[in-house]
């Protein structure tokens, strides 16, 4: 008995002493990365300001999943700071330029454009922008045009070709595996269902995706041409060909200003800024530059305007980073209601839509808000199209970008039936016994009946007219004059303010002057919603949580699959989805 007690003393005292020896260890790691997290850098004298957009740039700081176990975890800026940065950039007399580095530019067409009026803004200061790249995208030469120098390498590419839309059918395949996705959907360019059902587009479809294009097409050539002084007509002429993707062709069409390695490039800056040819440039990141200046916030200001951050897919629940989930935004909102300091709401949305459930949830918090007095206006983004237009069309004013993808205003539900896959390729059979006709509950081991399929498309239907009614009261229209430019059509934020979806185009600043103007005050602050946690934060909830294995594993698919993850990630939020969808029918990317 002596002896067991001694064994049984030893290993708890063994226990007692690795669980200080990891707590240690783990302090010390978690000191090291908070530390890490510190502003380090001094902006010193003729500096430049050096960008890459080598992360795909959220609206909101760190609103994105970050990479689980990378201890170099790093602030990711979004797009509001970026342009605070480059602000504050302009005016101080440390930074003398900007270099801007940019092959493939993970950002949307609109996020492109208030990027690229950034950096003109930046110019009109006085100061220089000069670009390289080995290889420009559409998207990262559409940015890089605004800038006094291009330069791209001797043997680099221009990717200047216009703009196309490539839609992959799956009809035929998935009949072949025996697969039958029964597809129930309102308005009549709806198309999300489309590579279920069919093996082409439908005229529709087409029609829509070729007018969206041309719009967003001319928008980028008119920006285009404007920078770089060359007709519009001409620009269309060098694209269609193909005729400046070469870099000596490019140049002789004046699509770029210098053929030339990185190093001649960085000459050039080193004669920008009175250097030697030997002496180092003083370069300074964004994040570097945004950590040693962030901005100012006068807390003695008492009266806030409300800014709220409805980004990515809008999914039931909570939602995950970079995700719009209901019950995290209800609470936020339910907050922001109750709060007297807030005189003002500012929603920015940048979503292609997603649960019609949790975008219903959603619509009702902004309307119990709107009832305590609150102004409320909408500021649009990349996206704010199906689900992200339900949100939206609640609000006192809506203010879009010229290239803001919205509209979308139609729903859809996709069920898949898996009976000739099992009798027929695998051999299982299914049998059944019932109570009621609708007892086995849209099983997917068998097609639907002609009782159920009238059921679910008319539950489809309903949803498309409460839609309706909610654009209609919104917007103040009637039914039917929503139904018109409603079906499921997308329209550029130009388009859409013809059609009175939007009243005026505007940015984010605009958005907040218009709810400072609604809420009659003329000293307020801006206040982000909802709160992010810092990197590292995130890191250790994602060590320590419940989700860890799910979480580990979308980090190492990201990871992985660079720039092809949106694309996964879609299809997986399809897969996941419950109930209707109010969802824009594909992704929208230029490159």
């Amino acid at each position: 008995m002596v002896q067991f007690l001694k064994m049984l003393l030893a290993s708890c005292l063994g226990l007692f002493l690795a669980l200080v020896l990891i707590s240690l260890i783990g302090m010390g790691v978690v000191a090291g990365l908070v530390q890490s997290q510190q502003p380090k850098h001094h902006v010193e004298a003729n500096s430049v300001l050096h960008l890459t957009f080598d992360d795909a740039i959220p609206e909101q700081t760190n609103n994105i999943e970050m990479q689980t176990f990378d201890l170099k975890n790093e602030k990711v800026l979004g797009l509001t700071d970026i342009v605070n940065a480059l602000e504050t950039a302009a005016k101080d007399d440390n930074i003398k330029g900007v270099f801007m580095e940019v092959d493939q530019l993970a950002a949307g067409f609109a996020t492109s454009s208030i990027l690229r009026d950034a950096l003109a803004d930046f110019r009109s200061q006085g100061k220089f922008v000069l670009t390289y790249s080995k290889y420009y995208t559409q998207g990262a030469y559409y940015v890089s045009s605004v800038a006094d120098q291009i330069y791209i390498n001797p043997l680099g590419l221009l990717d200047f070709r216009g703009f196309a839309a490539q839609v992959p059918f799956m009809k035929d395949m998935l009949d072949k595996v025996g697969v039958k996705m029964q597809v129930y959907y309102a308005g009549k360019f709806k198309s999300a269902t489309e590579p279920y059902r069919r093996n082409d587009m439908s005229p529709e479809n087409r029609l829509q995706l070729r007018e969206f294009l041309d719009e967003a097409y001319t928008l980028y050539l008119e920006d285009v041409a404007a920078s770089r002084q060359l007709p519009l007509a001409e620009l269309r002429r060098l694209a269609d060909g193909y005729l400046g993707a070469d870099p000596e062709d490019a140049l002789r069409h004046k699509l770029v200003d210098k053929v030339g390695y990185r190093d001649e490039a960085l000459a050039d800056l080193r004669g920008r800024l009175g250097l030697k040819e030997d002496d180092k440039i003083k370069m300074v990141s964004l994040r570097q530059y945004f950590t040693a200046k962030p901005p100012k916030v006068d807390l003695k200001i008492k009266d806030k305007i409300a800014v709220i951050y409805a980004e990515g897919s809008i999914v039931d629940g909570k939602g995950d980073m970079g995700m719009i989930g209901d019950d995290k935004y209800i609470k936020v909102i339910e907050k922001i209601a109750k709060d007297d300091k807030v005189k003002a709401v500012v929603l920015r949305v940048n979503s292609p839509g997603g649960s019609a459930m949790s975008s219903e949830n959603i619509w009702r918090a902004l309307t119990r808000l709107k009832e305590e007095g609150k102004p409320l206006v909408v500021s649009m983004g990349d996206y704010a199209a199906s689900g992200g237009y339900y949100i939206a069309c609640v609000a006192d004013s809506i203010l879009a970008e010229p290239n803001t993808l919205t509209g979308s205003i139609g729903v859809f539900s996709v069920l898949p039936s898996m009976d000739k896959l099992f009798n027929d390729k695998l051999g299982i059979h299914f049998d059944t016994v019932k109570t009621g006709r609708f007892a086995t509950g849209f099983s997917p081991f068998y097609d639907h009946s002609p009782e159920e399929a009238r059921y679910l498309q008319k539950r489809t239907d309903q949803m498309y007219e409460t839609f309706l009614k909610r654009v209609s009261e919104g917007r103040g229209k009637s039914r039917d004059e929503v139904n018109e430019i409603a079906q499921g059509r997308v329209w550029t934020g130009r388009k859409a303010m013809e059609l009175g979806l939007v009243d005026k185009l505007g940015s984010l600043d605009d958005a907040i002057a218009t709810a400072a103007h609604m809420a009659k005050i003329s000293e307020y602050r801006p206040v982000e919603y909802p709160a992010v946690k810092e990197p590292i934060q995130q890191l250790l909830e994602d060590l320590l949580g419940e989700e860890e294995e799910s979480t580990i594993r979308k980090s190492a698919i990201r990871k992985e699959m660079g720039e092809w993850y949106p694309y996964y990630a879609y299809l997986q939020e399809l897969s996941a989805s419950k109930g209707m969808q109010a969802r824009v029918p594909f992704i929208w990317e230029y490159r």
